[in-house]
């Protein structure tokens, strides 16, 4: 049996400079320096990294079997990891944009993100008590789980499918567009033009803050939610949904039915399908 080689207080600037390894500890290494070198780690597998400080470009691509602890990927470090599976990033800053990407089965837990473009096209994340910053969140990912999960950003969450998000607080513009078969529970969401497009999501004792949201939804769900500086909400939208705040304005919704203490104008909702209860009385436009 081969013993694993441990690499440690050394430091790293040259091209692929522990490219292909199999089997090592990487612990209080540094990778920079004059050379600016890149690829640091590529096409490895069964790699734990400890204590360690990236700051050059491209150090995870096409790895099997990664572990990150402690350690610090800067905004030099642009698009750390790519094309991956079987990653763990634990109590870690990663600030490089871009920095996760056609990935697989992915967990990040107690770290740092400041990254644009991060988590495109991935599968199987798993995401907790972690802070997020950084515009076009998670785009086109499935089977995401995340849990007390902070974000400030716009446009996330694009295109996601078959997710499940408990416990956070977003401040997103543009947030789930596009969104299929998703989720959203125990959370705040704050945000203009909130899952437009999106089909089959399902808010659950959330709290809903901003202008026009959920327009031109297919199958979309609200349990017990809170919703404020709601205007023109559910335009073209099949909803069905119960929710505990007055809203300002509900605009011609397709179907379903709608139950609130009240709105401040029922607009263009004369011929829709539609059931807008409001304090216990039927509004029919049947």
């Amino acid at each position: 049996m081969n013993s694993r080689i441990n690499i440690e207080n050394k430091s790293f600037d040259e091209e692929r400079a522990l490219y292909e390894s199999h089997g090592i500890t990487v612990r209080n290494v540094r990778f920079e320096g004059p050379l600016d070198g890149e690829s640091a780690l590529k096409e490895s597998s069964d790699i734990i990294v400890e204590d360690s400080f990236f700051d050059l470009r491209y150090p995870f691509w096409h790895d099997e079997g990664l572990k990150i602890k402690i350690s610090h990927l800067t905004e030099k470090c642009r698009a750390a990891l790519w094309y991956s599976s079987d990653i763990t990033v634990e109590n870690s800053k990663l600030f490089g944009t871009k920095a996760l990407r056609e990935c697989s089965d992915v967990t990040i837990e107690n770290c740092e993100v400041r990254s644009d473009e991060f988590g495109w096209s991935v599968k199987k994340v798993i995401m907790k008590d972690t802070c997020v910053s950084g515009e076009y969140f998670m785009m086109r990912s499935r089977a995401l789980d995340f849990k007390n999960v902070t974000l400030d950003g716009k446009y996330s969450f694009q295109y996601i499918e078959d997710s499940v998000i408990d416990g956070c607080n977003f401040k997103t513009k543009d947030a789930f567009w596009h969104a299929k078969n998703t989720v959203i529970r125990n959370s705040v969401v704050a945000g203009e033009y909130l899952a437009w497009y999106s089909e089959g999501l399902t808010f659950e004792n959330c709290i809903i803050t901003g202008t026009q949201p959920f327009c031109y939804c297919k199958g979309l769900k609200l349990i017990n939610c809170e919703m404020h500086g709601a205007d023109l909400a559910f335009e073209r939208s099949e909803v069905d949904a119960e929710i505990t705040t007055p809203v300002i304005s509900i605009k011609n919704p397709t179907s379903g039915t709608i139950k609130l203490p009240t709105a401040g104008e029922l607009i263009d909702c004369e011929g829709t399908k539609c059931r807008i209860v409001m304090k216990e009385i039927c509004r029919s436009q049947a």
